[in-house]
């Protein structure tokens, strides 16, 4: 028998007091309001409840060795970005991953394997897949419904999805960005349970009034907090919070607690913020985590206080997972699987011939993953188009990785590079490398050292280099977070030396081909636009 004792916060009932819990095999057996001097609070561990655990550029079981530290016991998450370079294959070496490790992953079918047809993608996961999939113990949920069309549209394929989904009674999430009226009133009638995609509240208070759930997203680039988080009083039974991308070095200083302090900082009622870190993930989701009840599995956390929920113990299924800062989980050994299969390219590829200098541009938004599309001037020189610094028009583009195909070439706003180049092959959602730079010859190496490793994240300017591998699907490191996310500091640090001003550039590099979310992006097949939903041309 084990007995932790605290301030016990019962989230539901909304009271504190002091109690001693008994554990036994797992379980909570016995919760006893008894008197004692240990002041640190007792309560349910956070749950992450939407999160691409692959945007951390971890595997599971490195995934869960620092979100433990900060009280995380559990996520709700979707495999969909190694689903869509590798398959099914790709999902069942998430879930067995993180079944090597005590924190406890729910995994979700991925919906939209590719996302659009408009892309070259590594795999397709169809409703007969979705079927299958759905029978498994270890699938919780249908993941974000991205093709919002699809469903307006009656999309017999999408349909079929949704309805072995709940055929095995299990939940469909949602992603509708900007999605209002008689559009959203039919995406959540076909059964569409949650949004983690609202960026106004105005837009989150009409999908909760249709019955979603909305799901509070701060990511590390995608922030939604402070637009959403003042509807939480009065909707806090139909909200929860999740980070859906997180880079690696912002995993390492925090997860799910750091919204919980800024929402109480804000005078929000602690219970209330609770219910949605803590309890309405598990019971949307049915998840096999605890609840801080008798009979439940042992899953809480103990913190320091209310306010900065400063975390001092992380227990899952009764044992001490992570204490103080330390994890007690320990690193395990896993194959890196990839689909990579394309030969060096040329400066050459990147010559973008044209007889005119006015160019569609795509405008990245800092903090966003949406985009908007201006008009600008590239620079016109012997009949080819290259980047204009000084006006920050660079030139982009996208390169199919699956095989050998010319590169898809545009222009963007607001990277600020005015030297060097940036390349990635962590491209939502199909994971073509993607690239930003001052010139053909930058982005070209930048590219080439993309390939040289089967997959990572890069800044290249002349002969300086500096690279990350990602050679678990060209998308995940094989090494822990700390060195993980060492290495993207520097990488990052250096491309703001080169001149980008975003907060996190190689973040919202990663969604500039995600064409789900409007307005203009580029894929590996070309210019996009998420308001026609068609290909667009390049020179105005």
């Amino acid at each position: 028998m084990k007995i932790v004792k605290g301030q016990l916060v019962d989230i539901e009932n909304q009271r504190i007091f002091s109690a001693e819990i008994h554990i036994e095999n797992k379980k909570i057996v016995e919760i006893k309001e008894s008197q004692h001097n240990e002041k640190q609070f007792l309560m349910p561990g956070f749950i992450d409840a939407h999160i691409h655990i692959e945007s951390s550029m971890l595997v599971p079981s490195e995934f869960a060795r620092v979100a433990s530290i900060h009280g995380t016991v559990g996520t709700v998450s979707d495999p969909h970005e190694i689903a869509n370079v590798l398959g099914i294959d790709g999902v069942n070496f998430m879930i067995e991953n993180g079944k090597k490790v005590p924190l406890k992953f729910h995994f979700g079918a991925p919906s939209c394997v590719p996302a659009t047809t408009f892309e070259t993608a590594g795999a397709v996961i169809d409703a007969e897949a979705i079927k299958e999939l759905m029978q498994s113990p270890d699938i919780f949920y249908l993941a974000e419904m991205m093709n919002y069309p699809g469903v307006l549209h009656e999309d017999a394929e999408v349909l079929e999805k949704i309805k072995w989904t709940q055929h095995f009674k299990k939940p469909v999430d949602g992603h509708a960005p900007g999605l209002r009226g008689k559009d959203a009133e039919k995406y959540a009638k076909a059964g569409i349970s949650t949004d983690h995609e609202c960026f106004t509240y105005d837009e989150a208070k009409e999908k909760l009034d249709l019955g979603m759930k909305v799901i509070v997203r701060e990511g590390s680039a995608a922030k939604n907090f402070e637009a959403l988080i003042a509807l939480l009083p009065d909707h806090y039974q139909n909200m929860m919070f999740c980070s859906d991308d997180k880079h690696p070095d912002d995993l390492v200083l925090g997860h799910i607690n750091q919204l919980c302090e800024r929402a109480v900082a804000k005078g929000m009622d602690v219970f209330k913020v609770l219910q949605a870190a803590c309890i309405n993930p598990v019971k949307h989701y049915n998840l096999n985590i605890g609840l801080l009840k008798e009979g439940d599995a042992a899953d809480f956390i103990l913190v320091e206080n209310l306010t900065d929920f400063k975390v001092l113990a992380t227990y899952i299924d009764g044992e001490i997972v992570a204490e103080n800062g330390q994890s007690h989980i320990p690193s395990v050994e896993f194959e890196t699987p990839n689909n990579f299969n394309i030969s060096e390219k040329s400066p050459e590829d990147f010559k973008l011939e044209a007889s005119t200098d006015l160019v569609r541009v795509i405008e990245a938004l800092d903090g966003e993953l949406i985009s908007n599309e201006i008009e600008a001037k590239a620079v016109l020189k012997n009949g080819s188009l290259s980047s204009n610094i000084d006006q920050d028009i660079l030139k982009i583009s996208v390169v199919n990785r699956y095989e050998d195909k010319a590169p898809s070439i545009a222009f963007i706003k607001n990277f600020g590079l005015k030297k060097g180049a940036i390349a990635s092959s962590v491209g939502h959602d199909s994971h073509n490398i993607i690239a930003v730079g001052t010139s053909d010859e930058e982005i070209c190496n930048a590219v080439n050292l993309i390939i040289k490793n089967k997959g990572g994240i890069c800044t290249v300017h002349n002969e300086n280099k500096k690279s990350l591998p990602l050679p678990v699907a060209g998308i995940i490191s094989d090494k822990d977070a700390w060195e993980t996310g060492k290495l993207y500091q520097e990488i990052d640090k250096m491309a703001k030396e080169l001149g980008s001003t975003l907060k996190a550039p190689f973040m919202t590099l990663s969604f500039m081909a995600l064409l789900v979310i409007p307005d203009l992006k580029l894929s590996d097949k070309g210019l996009f636009s998420g308001k026609k939903f068609e290909f667009v041309n390049i020179l105005k």
